[in-house]
């Protein structure tokens, strides 16, 4: 008797990845292919208007780390806080209402400060409202 053929025929314990490598290389060099025909979304910015000059005379709000705000008008610099604010800058608009009033933070201000005094301007119907990029130390520390 032969015991050869009646041994059973093992399973087979390990997997063939071959073909999903093929198909995975397959993968990437359709996409390597087809990366530079799909066109990037475009996003819709906002355009401003360049001025051809500087205004002349302006209202500049000063929002200082520790919640503090100075109102600016030319060379006179006086304290405010946000429940007074809206009256100072009536005040100091005085007869020409379309005066801009800039918005100055230093870079320790938190972010939240700064929009809510330009929010609070806004639904105050204070027609131009802008941002500063710098506020000078000796005048703020005045």
């Amino acid at each position: 008797m032969l015991r050869r053929n009646s041994r059973r025929r093992g399973l087979m314990s390990e997997m063939n990845v071959v073909p999903y490598i093929d198909v995975m290389l397959v993968l990437v060099v359709i996409l390597m292919v087809a990366a530079p025909f799909v066109n990037p979304s475009l996003i819709n910015l906002p355009s401003v208007n360049k001025a051809s000059k500087a205004p002349e005379k302006l209202i500049e709000v000063i929002v200082f780390p520790d919640g503090r705000m100075s109102l600016r008008v030319g060379k006179d610099l006086r304290a405010t806080d946000a429940a007074g604010l809206v009256a100072a800058v009536r005040e100091a608009q005085g007869s020409t209402p379309d005066l801009p009033v800039v918005i100055a933070a230093d870079k320790d201000v938190r972010y939240e400060d700064v929009i809510n005094v330009m929010k609070t301007l806004q639904e105050a119907d204070v027609p131009r409202v802008g941002l500063s990029l710098r506020i000078e130390r000796s005048a703020a520390a005045r």
